[in-house]
């Protein structure tokens, strides 16, 4: 076992970055226009590094398996993001911002990187609104703010409910201006298979052009990942159904570490399975925790009575709600965590109190903030002693400024008018903190392959706050690895063009190419989906919201079980030079049996809860705390970063020593 380099400058930690940028080396301009970086993802994080490196003079080329860089899954975040800015004067600064991640993530995220993170949020802000993204403003036309789960301040930009939308079309102008300019050559509906190292630094990749099928060969100096993540090895999960680990796995394969697979975020407020036959979860935004209260029935004869069909939840009286979420965490109420919230969501549903068919549900409820919003805008407009229906309307009216293409999604898929009856909500597999191990310059243990945004492991810790993913995906393009890349890049001024024709290409394109074959002339019974939902169901039931060591044994061994009849059994239809949905599918779903049974075997190595980790033999037994996570700093104060070795189970865990010098160490309480 190793001790990982996390190259964390020396220093006060308010001056590490800055003293940082003064002393790294530089590549001059004309030099950039020698250099090539191949950024596979065009997120909000690959997309902004695409954008940045190519204005700063370097030859970008991306690539994105979507027909368009639009179609990236940051289009799909709703609720907002963060940054320090103290627009609200309630108290914010880069050091609350820094400590409410460094706490929200369970004491597991290194620290120098999460205040590095903190320390540019405000230029976020700023270079958005200088690309024009519509973030929503006040009566006066400042910009607007609001609060998300685990802190005491209003710090989170919005627009609306389309937050990743709006930001990601600010990033795709930036990476159209350079695409027009010849600085990005875009290669849209192409997969990376595969990384190529020469002389142990990364080169180049391989793709599939998933029009043709054709298998192509990209050189370039640096290589970037910023794929996203690996939610969707649990099948159902609110990511699109076409995210996938594939690029991360691939250089996990070729040396680069995988760094605490365990760490998976559930979200508390998603839209709750209804069968078998779903694809997909779909989420409701945590913002709406702003102003919805959550609740069950107090009364379990009340629930089993909703559960059937004969009781309606405007039926139920105040009194008896149970508001739990207000009533176990005053200080936080309904903006707790998102672990603490959904396992607290798990806790009354299991115990029986949950509020639809399959008891898998809680309310999220706005009739309160439709009184409250009501009677404010009942005064602003002198209305003199209005009704009750008048005071609704008013505050609905609020609340569809706020929240309007939410509501209106909610009543599509469940068609019921949340206006007039509480949403039904239930926690869905959503983020994942867990990924491809980075140092502090983002590159991974691989020399020249950098890993951005979701893939990575680096800010989150053990449960990620939320607004804080697109927060940390810009910052990653924007604002560090445009500096940290040139360190690098600085010795390769005089390399010139990588060439594709190499034995190291020859290689890694035969192994791709092998694989394929592999699928298309497989003769078995199965379709993909059918291991697909089999993992996944394996992976909820024993190493979802809740896991002890029996299960994820089980789960390690069931995972392998599933694995090796894929390779025997599966069918992949179709052709390999064409358009072929099953085979992409294939090849991704590979990657997560793989995948699943690390997941499982870090889970089992961590004997501790912490954040969206939560095991069984790891609980607070007495006290204030009682049945809250209990975690192990004395055992598990560490990065878990694993080293490929072939099959799952035989990874070598790595350990970089997490320090805790400006925070101090204590168990997480929102009380």
């Amino acid at each position: 076992m190793a001790i990982l380099d996390s190259k964390v400058p020396k220093g006060p930690i308010k001056d590490k970055w800055t003293n940082y940028k003064n002393k790294i080396d530089l590549v001059n301009p004309a030099n950039k226009r020698n250099i090539d970086v191949i950024v596979v993802g065009t997120g909000l994080a690959g997309g902004s590094a695409a954008a940045t490196l190519a204005e700063q003079g370097y030859n970008v080329k991306a690539y994105c398996y979507q027909d368009s860089p639009r179609r990236a899954h940051s289009i799909a975040a709703q609720g907002g993001i963060n940054a320090s800015k103290n627009y609200m004067g309630d108290g914010d600064s880069d050091y609350r911002l820094f400590y409410d991640t460094v706490k929200g993530g369970d004491y597991r995220s290194r620290e120098a990187n999460v205040y590095r993170l903190a320390e540019v949020s405000g230029n976020i802000i700023d270079q958005c609104v200088a690309q024009g993204v519509p973030f929503a403003r006040d009566y006066g036309g400042l910009l607007d703010n609001r609060s998300f789960g685990g802190v005491l301040v209003s710090r989170t930009f919005y627009a609306k409910g389309q937050t990743g939308q709006q930001l990601l079309l600010g990033a795709y102008s930036a990476m159209n201006r350079q695409i027009a300019r010849g600085k990005i050559e875009m290669f849209n509906r192409h997969e990376m298979l595969d990384v190529v190292k020469v002389d142990g630094k990364a080169r180049g990749i391989i793709t599939r052009n998933l029009i043709t099928g054709d298998i192509e060969r990209h050189s370039a100096h640096a290589v970037v990942i910023a794929t996203g993540g690996y939610g969707n090895v649990y099948f159902l999960s609110t990511n699109a159904m076409g995210s996938n680990v594939t690029a991360a796995w691939k250089i996990h394969k070729k040396g680069a570490y995988f760094a605490n697979p365990c760490f998976t975020q559930i979200h508390p407020t998603c839209i709750p399975r209804s069968g078998d036959y779903q694809s997909k979860l779909t989420l409701m935004s945590e913002s709406l925790r702003n102003d919805g209260r959550i609740w069950v029935p107090a009364k379990i004869e009340d629930a089993k009575a909703i559960q059937e069909g004969k009781l309606r939840p405007t039926a139920i009286a105040e009194e008896d709600r149970d508001y739990y979420l207000e009533r176990r965490y005053p200080a936080f109420g309904n903006l707790v965590p998102r672990d603490v919230a959904s396992r607290a969501a798990k806790e009354r549903c299991d115990a029986g109190y949950g509020v639809n068919a399959t008891g898998e549900a809680v309310y999220l409820d706005f009739a309160d903030a439709f009184m409250r919003y009501g009677k404010e805008q009942a005064k602003i407009h002198g209305i003199s002693n209005p009704s009750k229906e008048e005071i609704i309307k008013l505050g609905q009216g609020i609340i569809e400024e706020k929240y309007g293409n939410l509501f209106q999604m909610y009543e599509k898929i469940i068609a019921e008018n949340p206006y007039e009856t509480p949403m039904m909500i239930y926690p869905a597999t959503h983020y994942t903190m867990g990924g491809v191990w980075v140092d502090y310059n983002l590159m991974t243990t691989v020399p020249g392959l950098y890993c951005l945004g979701e893939a990575n492991f680096s800010d989150h810790g053990a449960n990620r706050l939320g607004a804080s993913a697109l927060m940390q995906g810009l910052a990653d393009g924007y604002f560090v690895l445009p500096y940290t890349i040139g360190d690098y890049l600085s010795d390769d001024i005089r390399t010139g063009k990588i060439s594709t024709d190499s034995k190291e290409f020859d290689e890694v394109e035969k192994e791709v190419t092998d694989r394929i074959n592999f699928f298309m002339n497989n003769k078995g019974t199965k379709s993909v989906d059918h291991f697909h939902k089999r993992l996944g169901k394996v992976m909820w039931d024993k190493v979802g919201m809740a896991r002890n060591a029996p299960h994820l044994k089980e789960a390690m061994a069931e995972i392998k079980a599933i694995r090796e009849e894929f390779w025997k059994d599966v069918k992949v239809p179709g052709d390999a030079n064409e358009m072929n949905l099953e085979l992409e599918k294939a090849g991704r779903v590979a990657d997560f049996l793989e995948l699943g049974e690390l997941f499982a075997k870090d889970a089992l190595d961590r004997n501790e809860s912490c954040g969206g980790h939560y095991r069984d033999e790891s609980v607070v037994k007495e006290g204030e705390q009682k049945g809250e996570a209990l975690r192990n700093d004395e055992d598990f104060a560490y990065v878990s970063a694993w080293e490929y070795k072939g099959e799952p189970a035989d990874a070598v865990l790595h350990k970089e020593e997490l320090e805790f010098k400006d925070i101090e160490l204590k168990q997480r309480s929102y009380k």
